[in-house]
């Protein structure tokens, strides 16, 4: 197994470039299931969890050809199918857009239970309502979860609370349904918006993507087109926090400042001074961090998956900090991490109380999912000594060459390979 081996301190200095964004792309790749032609997806982030997907898809059948490094030719129209292999599905929670693809194509659907980082209970009870909502029946076979119809027709569909997953399955679904669905409630998160710009370039009829009500209306036949997924505004804002713990001086190019608002007025509050540009925001700190409160909302409020990297951050600032995330019940596992390292954090079901300590400090550390990996990271860096994390390949599911990234802007991480000591001990 490998590890991150953090000699921290340093600050970050120079400039970043923001790779395709993880949420956005593992619904893109999917969605290529829906295009009765070939398309190519740009800007495709070079993670794990897309690795994961393109297998998928090459072990149902479609032909899938690297162009270059970020760049995949797809042709699904060789699968026939639809059925996803057990083995993936159960390691990534974003097999289950899958479901509505499959659906949406086939009119059926054999997915096995999603599986992804450990953050408690993530049912799919309000993608399986959109399904039938649509006409769809489902059951329960073997732990893999079997949707079908004669056929699909529009509907209204009405989340009983705002999820990103139903919403992108209900338009997976609705785009070659039969006449008009109108989806109430929906999720509002700019991968939501681009998954509709991808299929409408491809000739589908989607309307207000990016509110909280999404009209459409069905069509037969998805032409192939070229695509470029946006750039990731959670990779983009753990590189903004990254620089503020180390007090650094960093330009994260290759965004779209408006997805990072809510993370831009944070920072603010905290005495680090957000500089917006056209495609890039320059991050830089003169002073002393201040404490803030923070509540993770849906977009566009504050993003549970930025909330293990700026409470990270706030463990270093002056004050006592309060954040607040009841959207995953498992969200603050890392923090057992973070007080190896000397935070003061106390944690009352889904809220977190943080006492400012000044200097974190290295020590062995474990990633516990990918968005905590990333928090480690962050703590490492900015900590006296050196920090080591495990288990990284949570944080190789959504961020791409990280390392590599951070040792372009200054900061001293080496990735070494962690001997089995299990094995040694079989051996000895």
């Amino acid at each position: 197994m490998e590890k991150f081996v953090i000699n921290g301190g340093i600050p970050l200095r120079g400039t970043v470039n923001i790779s395709g964004a993880k949420n956005a792309a593992v619904a893109l790749v999917a969605a290529t299931i829906l295009c009765d032609e070939p398309c190519i997806l740009e800007n495709v982030p070079e993670i794990s969890d897309i690795t994961k997907c393109l297998k998928i898809l090459r072990d149902m059948g479609a032909d899938i050809q690297l162009k270059d490094r970020n760049t995949v030719y797809f042709d699904t129209r060789s699968i026939t199918e639809p059925k996803v292999p057990e083995e993936l599905a159960r390691t990534m929670r974003a097999s289950s857009y899958f479901l509505g693809t499959l659906l949406g194509r086939f009119h059926e659907a054999y997915v096995p239970m999603p599986g992804g980082c450990n953050l408690g209970d993530r049912p799919i009870d309000q993608h399986l309502k959109a399904f039938n909502a649509l006409g769809a029946k489902d059951e329960i076979i073997n732990g893999s979860n079997h949707v079908w119809a004669d056929s699909l027709i529009g509907n209204q569909i009405y989340f009983d609370f705002v999820t990103v997953g139903a919403t992108m399955n209900a338009i997976f679904a609705a785009v070659k349904a039969k006449g008009m669905t109108v989806i109430e409630n929906a999720a509002k998160e700019p991968h939501i918006v681009d998954l509709a710009n991808f299929l409408n370039s491809m000739g589908a009829d989607i309307r207000g993507a990016g509110t909280d009500v999404i009209k459409i209306r069905g069509v037969e036949y998805l032409k192939g087109v070229t695509y470029a997924t946006i750039p990731d505004q959670i990779e983009a804002g753990t590189y903004m926090v990254a620089a503020a713990a180390t007090k650094g001086d960093v330009t994260i190019a290759n965004v779209i400042p408006k997805h990072l608002e809510s993370i831009t007025v944070k920072l603010r509050k905290c005495g680090v001074h957000v500089e917006e540009n056209d495609e890039s925001v320059h991050v830089w700190v003169d002073g002393p961090l201040m404490k803030t409160s923070l509540k993770t909302m849906p977009h566009p409020g504050f993003p549970t998956d930025m909330q293990p990297q700026f409470s990270t951050l706030l463990t270093m600032a002056e004050g006592t900090s309060i954040v607040t995330d009841d959207i995953f019940d498992n969200r603050f596992r890392y923090v057992a991490e973070l007080r190896r390292m000397g935070a003061d954090i106390s944690v009352d079901g889904k809220v977190a109380v943080i006492q400012g300590v000044g200097q974190l400090k290295g020590a062995p550390v474990s990633a516990t999912d990918l968005r905590a990996g990333a928090a480690m990271v962050i703590a490492g860096l900015a900590a006296q000594g050196t920090t080591e994390i495990d288990n990284i390949f949570y944080i190789e599911r959504g961020y791409e060459n990280i390392d590599e990234k951070l040792r372009g802007l200054g900061a001293d991480i080496k990735r070494v390979i962690k001997p089995d000591v299990e094995a040694v001990k079989l051996s000895g």
